[in-house]
């Protein structure tokens, strides 16, 4: 007998189109079709083919369906027995690989219990057909994930998110994928990369995904100890590794995991029972509690009075929220009511209610209990009622300035002076007419009356800068700035400009190094005086003349004046004749130009005693001045006295 196929589930936008009645009647058709599949032999429910692709269809947009609109559930809730017996015999039957994806796994994981859920995956993991097919599709997974999460803040983290949140049922129900993730460390690694991104729902997602993918080596069979063994050392390493880097300490994967999570607990825990904690295993687990932010520093409270009720119950409330929301983290398929009711059973405290979750080990009355429960607002304590507004303080600071009390302060001001924006311009004839800003005719003649016409300007004839050649203004030394260390530095850089450099060598030698202390100047001072002296080459003329003469002279030549046996001899001449050993054409006494010459002006080569020597001397003494040529300055003024006056 053949029977009908399944219509596929819709959306839940169509369900709001249809009348309830109508929509029970299709929810009662779809519940009596799939029992009278169930009710068929496994020979006959295989040859069912034509009906075949119907069922597939209609479980996996159930799932789909569902998953996206969980108030599909509630208004289902005749169907997820049947769906999941379907389901079941599909998996376990026909094997079709539309349901063997993970997408479609992890959706059934979130609509029903692990209880049930588990069984049914590690069933179909121990086919070996269907175990390629699952492997397959979570190594696609794993590829595609990797590389976002190592690129951080650089990838696409709303993909990441989604992705780690709808596979968090499956890691929850089944071991296998747990192990087929965590198998090399790419996978951990980029979770702990991307944790580096400052998104707490992506946060959040990482870090479960992370702590059900290390409790679920646990859980496999055989527990794969040695693997978590691993694990914890990588998660050592990493937190290490964070710690001694530029960011927070308490700001990584590790130290939210430990302080988060009951993580080691658990791991210890199921250690413990199985009986292979080892040392190793131990140390390990001790080293990552090191790991954790530790209490936070809370302040201490002070006896409240009645007014303050309100705020303890909307403390209360918040904290309770908090709760729910660390819960509802790792199981994203539980109802806020449901996670309240547990918290309730076990004192509030959310770590012992998470690990019983995982064990399932809840008392009979929540093991039973419609896990979706929302949370009724009558049962949580009720909001504070809004606090009265408090009475102003009459004592608020002033601030004064000094437009404190003007024309405008007291609303006097004259509104045709005032103007938003630029002003309107004005010309000519209306800016004399207007004489509101014109000087007070008192000022101008104060003003002039100070004025004395008969004050010269002040006579700047001898300044410095007028006389000439009087001051030298690069001569520092005249001046009196001499600095020591002066010449050691310029003998120095004359000799070799290298030993100024900036490299280490140069720095470490033994001639920068008797510099340092003939001079006592740094290393930076001596760099910093030849890179100036570089750029100031008037400077450097400065030093190259004042240091020219380092009395290296080895021979002194006498320049006394003596007589010759013929009565003519030069200043500095040895013998007779004008000429300097043996050379009649060069030397001060050459018949030539020069000093000591014979003729015009040669009165210094003659005796002291001559009358033309005398002469010249006297007629060089008449004109030149005291200082600099005065005479001539003094010459023109008179001369042009005269062309500009009579007389």
């Amino acid at each position: 007998m053949h029977l009908p196929p399944l219509a596929a589930f819709p959306e839940a936008s169509w369900q709001q189109q249809l009348a309830p009645r109508e929509w029970e009647s299709l929810v009662q058709a779809w519940a009596v079709l799939c029992r009278a599949y169930l009710r068929l032999s496994d020979d006959d429910f295989r040859k069912q083919t034509q009906s075949r692709a119907s069922l597939v269809a209609f479980s996996s947009t159930f799932v789909r369906h569902v998953v996206a609109a969980p108030e599909l559930q509630t208004t289902s809730a005749s169907l997820l027995r049947p769906v999941f017996h379907l389901t079941s015999r599909l998996l376990r039957l026909l094997a079709p690989p539309d349901l063997l994806e993970y997408s479609f796994l992890a959706g059934f994981a979130r609509i029903y219990p692990k209880k049930r859920t588990s069984r049914l995956i590690a069933a179909v993991f121990g086919t070996p057909s269907s175990s390629l097919h699952i492997e397959a599709s979570l190594t696609t997974l794993k590829k595609q994930l990797i590389p976002i999460l190592d690129a951080g803040i650089k990838g696409d983290v709303r993909l990441v998110e989604a992705r780690l949140v709808s596979l968090g049922p499956l890691l929850h129900a089944s071991p296998h994928a747990c192990v087929h993730l965590l198998a090399g460390s790419d996978f951990l690694q980029g979770l702990v990369t991307c944790f580096k991104v400052t998104n707490p729902p992506l946060r959040r997602a990482i870090v479960t995904t992370t702590y059900l993918c290390v409790v679920g080596l646990t859980e496999a069979e055989p527990p794969k100890w040695s693997m978590l063994s691993d694990q914890l050392f990588a998660l050592r390493t990493v937190a290490e590794a964070h710690r001694m880097g530029p960011l927070n300490a308490n700001d990584s994967l590790v130290a939210e995991l430990v302080t988060a999570t009951p993580l080691l607990k658990v791991l210890l825990r199921r250690a413990e029972e199985r009986g292979v904690a080892t040392e190793s295993l131990k140390k390990r687990i001790a080293l990552l509690e090191s790991f954790g932010k530790g209490p936070m520093a809370r302040p201490e409270r002070r006896a409240r009075s009645t007014a303050d009720k309100e705020d303890v119950r909307a403390e209360m409330r918040l904290q309770r929220v908090s709760q729910i929301a660390r819960v509802q983290d790792l199981f994203p398929d539980l109802g806020a009511g449901f996670v309240s009711r547990c918290l309730d059973e076990y004192n509030d405290d959310a770590e012992l209610v998470v690990a019983n979750l995982l064990s399932e080990s809840l008392p009979h009355h929540l093991a039973t209990a419609h896990r979706s429960e929302p949370l009724c607002p009558s049962k949580g304590p009720p909001l504070p009622d809004p606090a009265p507004p408090r009475p102003t303080c009459p004592h608020f600071p002033t601030r004064r300035n000094v437009f404190d009390d003007d024309e405008f302060d007291r609303l006097g001001a004259d509104e045709s002076k005032i103007s938003f924006g630029k002003k309107p311009r004005k010309d000519a004839d209306e800016l004399l007419r207007d004489r509101s800003a014109a000087p007070n005719k008192a000022a101008v003649l104060s003003a002039l009356a100070s004025f004395d016409s008969d004050d010269d300007e002040r006579d700047d004839t001898y300044d410095a800068a007028d006389v000439g050649g009087t001051v030298d203004s690069m001569d520092q030394e005249a001046d009196g700035a001499h600095d020591g260390s002066e010449e050691v530095l310029f003998r120095a850089y004359q000799s070799d400009e290298s030993v100024f450099g900036r490299d280490v060598a140069t720095r470490r030698s033994g001639v920068r190094a008797k510099m340092r202390e003939e001079t006592g100047m740094t290393d930076e001072a001596i760099e910093g005086w030849a890179v100036m002296l570089a750029r100031n080459p008037q400077q450097k003329r400065r030093l190259d003349a004042k240091y020219a003469f380092a009395g290296q002279q080895a021979q002194l030549e006498r320049t006394a004046w003596r007589a010759g046996p013929a009565g003519s001899a030069t200043e500095d001449g040895d013998v007779d004749g004008g000429a300097r050993r043996g050379d009649g054409g060069r030397g001060r006494g050459r018949g030539g130009r020069g000093r000591g010459r014979g003729g015009r002006g040669g009165s210094v080569g003659r005796a002291t005693g001559e009358k033309e020597t005398e002469a010249a001397r006297s007629s060089k003494e008449a004109h030149k001045g005291s200082r600099a040529n005065h005479n001539r300055r003094d010459a023109r003024a008179r001369k042009m006295a005269r062309g500009g006056f009579a007389g």
